[in-house]
């Protein structure tokens, strides 16, 4: 009996320490998953930011996914990209077109350089102590206002928002109040404002009086309804409030060209084309394929932007003098920028072609405002919200006008 006794209180030890093992065997595996979660993850050196890019995309085709590129290539010194936010592909449109090769790129950045991916910020792990923190923020346009306010939330203190910012003006003013609010800064990614051929055309245009400049956008697309009509759907909001925006930063950012500083508008009817098209829903949409105008304000300035989604691939900025002569071009991209597209197109085959013409520009402007986080330094000739909201002004004021002025012309297929 008693050695009956004994072995059922042996067994009963063995039973207790075999629970002791299983909760410290738990409890090593939820630290485990807490490390991986909170430490294993990229962080920032010496005067570098910590980037969260929210809105990656598919490779090849998103422009979240060259930012990321460019910064994993140490191209911009004082970003370190450490966290990635994308809620399509790692949600809905995991199975869809695109995820896979997302899963890929995702698999081989953790490896290679510990960047963490999140479904959505509120996943990002809190910011350490010292650390400045920037998003940028790469998203749907319509997504920007509520991605903001969640950025400001995960500890950012600079915010970098692709072009237009958000879809109204008003969205643009409530979005400038929230930051202002949390003392958080918002640079936009406008990077023509810091392109070669922008600044050599206003360098030549202040050295000989008289000179006006005209500012050309070219884009890619197929002369044809099937590619226009996609376009129009995509870019619903409109050319200038998509594809021209870029072009009325510029006028805000070095004309002084606000709604109310304009004096005239003169619209080329010979050149601008409006159309009515449907898109890949069968939805009609109805847009300019070109646009060409002048702008005149009242505190005496005046220039002229053209646009053509069927352009072409070169853009480029041209001065004239006070006869309409020709006196100067530069186009983007030039013979220098060229050399650099061959290299970009070999690395990097089927990505979208814009990426490689702008691609010195993506890297200028995201060095400028990862180096403003960090310094708190001015980007020099980064747009603000400010550009932003009266280039978004610009553009609401001007579509109308503009529908009027060629809607005896509109096309229709």
């Amino acid at each position: 009996f008693r050695s009956e006794v004994s072995s059922i209180a042996k067994l009963s030890a063995a039973l207790a320490l075999n629970e002791s093992l299983k909760d410290t065997l738990r409890s090593n595996i939820q630290q485990s998953k807490i490390k991986k979660k909170y430490t294993m993850v990229a962080t920032p050196g010496p005067g570098q930011a910590e980037v969260i890019l929210v809105g990656c995309g598919c490779p090849l085709r998103g422009m979240g996914w060259y930012h990321a590129v460019q910064m994993l290539g140490n191209e911009c010194p004082s970003a370190k990209l450490c966290h990635i936010v994308e809620p399509w592909f790692l949600g809905a449109g995991a199975s869809g077109p695109g995820g896979a090769e997302f899963a890929e790129f995702k698999s081989k950045t953790e490896a290679d350089h510990q960047v963490g991916f999140y479904k959505s910020l509120a996943e990002v792990p809190p910011v350490a102590d010292g650390v400045k923190r920037l998003a940028l923020i790469s998203g749907r346009t319509m997504d920007n206002p509520r991605l903001l306010g969640e950025s400001i939330a995960a500890g950012c203190t600079v915010i970098y928002l692709e072009k237009p910012g958000a879809p109204t003006v008003k969205e643009l003013e409530v979005m400038k109040k929230q930051a202002a609010d949390a003392n958080v800064s918002i640079c936009m990614g406008y990077n023509k404002n810091v392109c070669k051929y922008v600044r050599n055309a206003r360098e030549f245009a202040a050295a000989n009086k008289g000179s006006h400049v005209t500012f050309v956008s070219n884009n890619t697309y197929e002369n044809n309804a099937g590619s226009l009509g996609e376009c129009f759907e995509r870019n619903a909001e409109g050319m200038l409030k998509n594809m021209a925006i870029h072009e009325l930063a510029l006028l805000a950012s070095f004309y002084d060209v606000t709604v109310d500083n304009i004096e005239s508008v003169i619209v080329d009817k010979d050149f601008s084309s409006m159309q009515t098209l449907p898109g890949p829903s069968g939805k009609e949409f109805t847009d300019f394929d070109k646009v060409k105008f002048t702008i005149k304000t009242k505190t005496g300035k005046a220039v002229s932007v053209q646009a053509d989604r069927c352009g072409g691939d070169t853009s480029y900025a041209m001065v004239s003098d006070a006869d309409g002569n020709e006196k100067f071009r530069h186009s983007m991209p030039d013979e220098e920028d060229k050399a650099n597209v061959s290299v970009l197109e070999a690395k990097y085959p089927g990505a979208m072609p814009y990426f490689f013409s702008q691609d010195p520009d993506y890297i200028t402007v995201k060095e400028r405002v990862a180096n403003m986080c960090v310094t708190g330094e001015e980007a020099k000739d980064i747009a603000t919200i400010d550009i932003a909201i009266a280039a978004l002004s610009v553009g609401e004021y001007l579509t109308p006008l503009m529908q009027k002025e060629l809607s005896g012309t509109v096309a229709s297929q």
